[in-house]
């Protein structure tokens, strides 16, 4: 089965980055000269994705804007010749075909994507969030496709964290049956260290299939009052597999501001325009 969608939530507050994110959208805060988001849907795009479902709310006008044209931006730039900056500029609403949809109240991951669930149908689809940017040989979610094609069967990206971070993340249970690949028994969401099953860490990438999506239509609020993407595959691997990806690359969670400052140091210090005064800079600060 081919994976055409990606969804993509973006309908959070962004909390732990204020006072920045007071006006602006978490996603659209920039790893060197790209808002986060981008490189979300670049991997996306890079995987073979063409559709792109982005869920916003009222406060991420922004990120609409961005993926929009910008006629007298690109006007301002052909007067002055500036054609590479143009050519950059026009590719980002060619990147694919978006779509809008909106979270009216802030109820959850797993609400915020039921609310792209009319426009995926019957098809396995792809769940990427806008904290997790990963930078490898290989798009992580191209990886993750591989897998699929494979099983056909729904992949979760994980990672190993060391065993006092697990609290902060959701965990799996699991039996390692390849290289990398692991079948989920069980999923526990942000557990003691005592209590973790396993150092293995749910990461904000995803492949769902149908039945997931069915299930997160069952999932009852919890005691916050959200709808958990995480319930929803509970139910689902009591009834067939579901796979743990341990995925090649770097990953950055830039929903942190010290992950966020990684990402900035190791893009910069790749930069083409950049990188020799940037890693002069750096040393002279060492």
């Amino acid at each position: 089965m081919i994976i055409r969608k990606a969804i993509i939530p973006v309908a959070g507050f962004g909390t732990r980055f204020l006072p920045a994110t007071k006006a602006q959208p978490k996603e659209m805060l920039t790893i060197v000269d790209k808002p986060i988001i981008q490189y979300i849907v670049e991997e996306a795009v890079a995987s073979g994705i063409t559709d792109i479902i982005i869920v916003t709310s009222s406060t991420k006008r922004a990120v609409e804007d961005h993926f929009d044209r910008n006629f007298e931006l690109e006007y301002r730039l052909e007067q002055k010749n500036k054609t590479e900056a143009l050519k950059e500029v026009r590719s980002i609403s060619d990147l694919a075909t978006f779509t809008y949809v909106r979270q009216p109240s802030p109820l959850g991951d797993g609400h915020a994507i039921l609310q792209a669930a009319h426009l995926i149908g019957d098809e396995p689809c792809a769940v990427l969030f806008g904290d997790d940017v990963v930078a490898g040989r290989v798009p992580c979610l191209k990886q993750m496709m591989a897998l699929f094609r494979k099983y056909n069967d729904p992949v979760i990206a994980i990672e190993q964290v060391p065993k006092k971070d697990v609290s902060k993340y959701g965990i799996i249970k699991a039996q390692k049956i390849e290289q990398r690949v692991h079948q989920i028994a069980e999923l526990v969401e942000k557990p003691t260290p005592e209590k973790a099953p396993s150092n293995l860490a749910i990461i904000g990438k995803y492949i769902i299939t149908p039945d997931v999506l069915s299930a997160l239509a069952q999932v009852k609020p919890g005691k916050d009052g959200e709808i958990r993407l995480i319930d929803a595959l509970k139910i689902v691997v009591k009834k067939h597999p579901l796979y743990g990806y341990e995925f090649e690359g770097t990953r950055y969670d830039c929903g942190s501001k010290l992950g966020l400052l990684k990402a900035t140091v190791d893009f910069g210090l790749q930069h083409a325009e950049l990188k020799q005064e940037f890693k002069q800079f750096l040393t002279t600060k060492m």
